[in-house]
């Protein structure tokens, strides 16, 4: 069982992205919770995606395709076109500094590390592709 969708990298179209991601793995049967974080994850890499993987004047569109992962897990793959960008070589933020010591960015792709099972990135025939894999737990 597998699914693709394709949208233009717009915020507009976001709730179609996560909407269809979120409708997919309930359909496998994961918890509300994780439910929740399946959503969050594909979120914040989409909402990255949207705001820096392109220039201004570009428009592009971004692909998502879900499956499922034997024996009882979500693959969720992540395509776009954009600017090449790694978010796992990025430094995870220091989470025990105050808020106002804290540099700002990065706290979305270390949220989406927590509470995947497993986060791929590579660049492939000039596209980045970020690979999800959630499990589901009792």
């Amino acid at each position: 069982m597998k699914e693709m969708l394709t949208f233009k990298a717009e915020l507009k179209n976001l709730e179609s992205f996560t909407g269809h991601v979120y409708n997919f793995a309930a359909s496998l049967g994961f918890s509300n919770k994780q439910l929740l974080q399946i959503k969050l994850a594909v979120e914040e890499i989409i909402v990255n995606i949207i705001r820096y993987a392109y220039p201004e004047s570009a428009e592009s569109d971004i692909k998502v395709s879900c499956s499922k992962e034997n024996p009882d897990g979500i693959r969720i793959v992540v395509v776009d076109f954009g600017i090449a960008f790694d978010p796992l070589a990025q430094k995870d933020p220091d989470v025990n500094l105050e808020l106002e010591e804290r540099a700002v960015g990065g706290l979305g792709i270390y949220l989406t590390k927590k509470v995947m099972d497993e986060v791929f990135y590579n660049r492939e025939d000039g596209k980045n592709v970020t690979t999800l894999i959630k499990r589901q737990t009792v």
